[in-house]
């Protein structure tokens, strides 16, 4: 490699990782020349921390489960039925990127109001929660989805008896396990994160928790936001660990 690829490399180095040591460096900082953990401490003991980490993780969850319980089926069957549709769900799920977010939860409580226990509750974040997952989750699908035969698998189980259900619970769903893996560290990584739903709807979820600390107390922040920082990268060396994982047992298939 050259000289000046190495400086490319050492320049965006520097401009990733300096905000994130500062930022920690500035979290362990108690006023003068003193350093701690007690931000750390203040932190994990402050009211709300715990609620509104446990609201994000569970409306992780929840959008996972809405994502198996309509993508995936929606995709083996335009895999199988029609192909020919490919394009549009594509550019369906593609839209999340151009339309701002704030314009999407307009049009969301607009268009569905829903029963009141539903609205009223957090657990109506996971709507837009899925449309905001929805360009990841479909690449993440397409990827497994693009590397079996899923045509031939379905006339096989169908061949020896199996019903629907038999077919993808039992056959395909098996072998989009790195897929599917992938698409929940993904959803959680984003749900973690996500800000603008959760604030414009009123609900305290993590992201809105670090946003209210940040306020009053921005040592807390500056932890919050190293601690949520970290939290997402655990998430995202999952989706590495598992793409490879995926890549190696595809490999040693063929």
């Amino acid at each position: 490699m050259s000289t000046g690829n190495w400086i490319i490399i050492a320049l965006g180095a520097i401009f990733f990782i300096t905000p994130l040591v500062m930022t920690g460096i500035f979290s362990f900082w108690e006023g003068g020349s003193k350093y701690g953990w007690s931000a750390y401490v203040l932190m994990f003991e402050a009211p709300g921390f715990w609620a509104s980490l446990f609201l994000s993780l569970r409306l992780g969850v929840e959008t996972m489960i809405l994502t198996f319980v309509l993508l995936v089926p929606a995709m083996i069957f335009v895999h199988l039925k029609a192909p020919k549709l490919k394009p549009l769900f594509e550019f369906i799920s593609n839209l999340p990127f151009v339309i701002p977010a704030v314009a999407l939860i307009a049009g969301l409580t607009t268009v569905y109001t829903g029963p009141a226990w539903l609205i009223s509750t957090p657990n109506y974040l996971v709507i837009p929660y899925f449309f905001l997952c929805l360009p990841y989750t479909f690449r993440s699908l397409e990827v497994g989805l693009g590397t079996l035969d899923v045509r031939t698998l379905t006339e096989a189980g169908q061949s020896l008896g199996g019903g629907w259900g038999q077919i993808i619970f039992l056959v395909i769903l098996p072998n989009l396990r790195s897929a599917l893996v992938g698409a929940v560290l993904l959803i959680m990584t984003t749900v973690i994160g996500e800000f603008t739903f959760a604030s414009v709807l009123l609900f305290h979820n993590f992201a809105v928790f670090i946003n209210d600390t940040g306020q009053n107390a921005i040592t807390e922040a500056a932890a919050l936001s190293l601690f949520a920082f970290l939290l997402t990268w655990v998430f995202m060396l999952g989706v590495l660990i598992t793409s490879r994982r995926g890549a190696a047992t595809v490999g040693g298939a063929h």
